[in-house]
């Protein structure tokens, strides 16, 4: 009874203070059932095609033959049926690839549909990620069928070329950047996006320091377009620029301020992030396992 009403104690001074208990935060980072988007299609240029909404953005690159895919969406109806009519409605030729940019489901969570008649590509980092992490209730989805073990995998349909690079560890462990080179298009997933970003530090393997130097490899590439992992606007060459400048005063703000002797449980508050539009107060930046691994991943020196 005593441990009971000790922890009951304690509950409520959490409460009081504003901390959620370890309970109240589990349930909080819980994610929960996503509100359907309807689809749109919107043309990047000629043969290049971005389908919004319902989870990630899917890439439609069309050939002469065949299409090559980037991403699949949330899992399941209606996400399925209204991402396979908008490619219909683009062309009726058939897929052979697809790309999967990183393991989490809003990305990944049609790409068995594509299994065996298609190819379904994914760094080998992403694939052992995929093995061990559900993301959703119910069977797994099939594993990718081609993986990746080097830093690149090219692949080509009758008139147009993808190569699919893993720079590192970056958003998630696995993530791959699709760049299209006869028409200079860049697929990033959501290693550029418009909001805060987040990084899948566990169980995901992510790093914010290989994010970095994936915006560097992203930039060494000769693009006009850029399609980022969610919202309608495709980025130009300056607006990657302009973003990864985001990322290079956030970490050494980041690394100031530890520098300085901000404890670990004050770090996030005490970084200007206002004037970046970013928010990294919110539960997603300090619960416990993202707050330790971000603060010894800037404790590192340069």
């Amino acid at each position: 009874m005593s441990v009971r009403l000790t922890f009951a104690a304690c509950a409520a001074v959490l409460c009081i203070m504003g901390i959620s208990s370890p309970s109240q935060a589990q349930a909080e980072r819980t994610p929960t059932p996503p509100v359907y988007e309807p689809m749109q299609v919107k043309t990047v240029t000629d043969g290049l095609y971005v389908i919004t909404g319902g989870g990630g953005n899917t890439t439609v690159r069309v050939g002469k033959d065949a299409v090559i895919l980037v991403d699949t969406k949330n899992p399941g109806e209606p996400y399925l049926s209204d991402l396979l009519a908008k490619i219909k409605s683009i062309t009726p030729l058939p897929v052979k690839y697809v790309f999967i940019t990183h393991h989490h489901g809003d990305h990944s969570g049609n790409e068995g549909v594509f299994l065996p008649g298609g190819s379904v590509i994914a760094s080998q980092d992403l694939a052992d990620i995929f093995r061990g992490y559900k993301t959703t209730k119910g069977p797994k989805a099939p594993p990718p069928n081609v993986i990746y073990s080097g830093p690149s995998i090219q692949v080509s349909v009758d008139g147009a070329t993808a190569i699919g690079y893993h720079f590192g560890p970056g958003h998630t462990g696995g993530d791959t950047v699709v760049y299209f080179p006869d028409i200079k298009a860049v697929a990033s997933g959501d290693l550029v996006a418009d909001k805060t970003p987040n990084v899948d530090y566990v169980p995901g393997g992510g790093s914010i320091l290989g994010w970095q130097r994936s915006l560097d490899a992203i930039l060494a590439l000769d693009f006009d377009y850029l399609i980022t992992g969610h919202g309608e606007q495709i980025k130009t060459r300056a607006d990657v620029i302009a973003y990864k400048h985001k990322w290079d005063v956030f970490i050494a703000r980041a690394r100031a301020s530890i520098k300085a002797g901000t404890p670990k449980d004050k770090l996030m508050a005490s970084i200007k992030t206002d004037d970046l539009g970013w928010t990294v107060t919110n539960l997603g930046w300090v619960w416990p396992e993202m707050l330790d691994a971000f603060y010894a991943e800037m404790s590192k020196a340069p």
